[in-house]
C-alpha cells in the first residue's frame, strides 16, 4: 500500500515555472512506476508524464514535451514534475499516480495506475 501526497501547485503567469512534488509513504515506492495526470474543469483526466521505477525511462504527452520534466528521488520517496513555459491550457488539478505492476511507461491509461494522490491545483493567471 502506498499513500501519495502532492504539493507545489499554485498561481503562475504564462511563461512561468512551477515544480510539483509527490511524496510517497508505505511499501513499494521504489519498485513502482510513477506518473502525473491532470484534469481541467469540464474535461477528462489526461496523462502528462511517466517515469519508470529506476528513473531510466520517461514518457511525455505531446502537449508538454520539451516543457515539463518528470524525475524521481527514490532515497526521498518523491517524484517531481518540473513545469516550465506554462500556458493557460496547463491550468488543471495535477495528480500523482503509482503503478505497482510491471508495464511500459508508454502505457499511459489511468486505469493502469492503482494508487492516486488527492491532487494539487495549478492555475495560470494570465
Amino acid at each position: 500500500q502506498v499513500q501519495l501526497v502532492e504539493s507545489g501547485g499554485g498561481l503562475v503567469q504564462a511563461g512561468g515555472s512551477l515544480r510539483l512534488s509527490c511524496a510517497a509513504s508505505g511499501r513499494g515506492f521504489r519498485t513502482y512506476a510513477m506518473a502525473w495526470f491532470r484534469q481541467a474543469p469540464g474535461k477528462e483526466r489526461e496523462f502528462v508524464a511517466a517515469i519508470s521505477w529506476s528513473g531510466g525511462s520517461t514518457y511525455y504527452a505531446d502537449s508538454v514535451k520539451g516543457r515539463f520534466t518528470i524525475s524521481r528521488d527514490n532515497a526521498k520517496n518523491t517524484v517531481y514534475l518540473q513545469m516550465n513555459s506554462l500556458r493557460p491550457e496547463d491550468t488543471a488539478v495535477y495528480y500523482c499516480a503509482a503503478r505497482s505492476y510491471p508495464s511500459s511507461v508508454r502505457n499511459c491509461s489511468d486505469r493502469t495506475y492503482d494508487y492516486w494522490g488527492q491532487g494539487t491545483q495549478v492555475t495560470d493567471t494570465s
